[in-house]
């Protein structure tokens, strides 16, 4: 058994675990295929190698080697816990991570 993911449009729109001949045997009217994928969810993007969420930020960029997003500013290593404020990043472009409190 594994997952697999209808993606239709390069976009998700179902995640089921099913094995290998249950999905070689589906004969579907809806358009789009399915795809093996631990990492899939639906509204995820695939563009035919990986599968990602979607975009948090407006400033984020795609890391196309890890799949995952990345802030335009590193997370602060001092052991707290911050979240992103875009508002803040879009005014200025030098801040963005907020403490969490």
């Amino acid at each position: 058994m594994a997952n697999y993911a209808k993606v239709i449009n390069n976009v998700v729109t179902k995640v089921i675990v099913a094995d290998a001949n249950y999905i070689s045997s589906l004969v579907e009217n809806e358009p789009g295929f399915w795809v093996e994928s631990d990492k899939a969810g639906i509204g995820y993007s695939y563009d035919g190698t990986g599968f990602y969420a979607p975009k948090p930020f407006d400033s984020w960029t795609l890391n196309t080697d890890t799949y995952t997003w990345e802030a335009p500013l590193d997370y602060p290593t001092d052991g707290e816990v911050y979240g992103w404020n875009e508002s803040a990043y879009q005014a200025d472009n030098t801040t963005g991570w907020e403490l969490v409190e």
